[in-house]
């Protein structure tokens, strides 16, 4: 469940990251008042009445009922964050979280048997018969 929720945050993440570093561009192209088109990072089509005028030789600049709107919504562009802008408290921090989230992966060593290659004592005479002792 952990590995899950881990993930969907960090695609949560990066789409949050995509959306606030990337300029938005929405455009609305009007004609008489009503709403004909509406785009997004493209031109809107226009509705065609300005070439319709043109045909018919009309001076379209001064006749026109149609309208733009641009709105533009600029994104982030300095991202980049530089390791001396941060405060001496902060810089310790980050390092020492940074090691402490590293060293969740790393594989820890096993320890070493000491006595490994040495035998037990030979016994010479059973003690837990001598003293009548005996683990239940």
């Amino acid at each position: 469940m952990k590995k899950v929720m881990r993930k969907i945050w960090s695609v949560v993440m990066a789409v949050l990251l995509l959306f606030s570093t990337v300029s938005w561009t929405i455009e609305k192209h009007t004609c008489m008042g009503r709403v004909m088109n509406v785009a997004l990072f493209t031109k809107a089509q226009d509705c065609g009445m300005l070439a319709a005028m043109r045909v018919m030789e009309k001076d379209a600049d001064e006749n026109h009922c149609c309208g733009e709107e641009t709105l533009t919504i600029q994104g982030q562009d300095d991202l980049k964050i530089s390791f001396n802008d941060i405060s001496l408290d902060q810089q310790v921090f980050i390092v020492v979280f940074t090691n402490a989230y590293v060293a969740l992966f790393s594989t820890t060593e096993q320890q070493t048997n000491i006595n490994e290659y040495y035998p037990p004592p030979l016994l010479v005479r059973d003690i837990q018969l001598l003293d009548e002792t005996f683990l239940i």
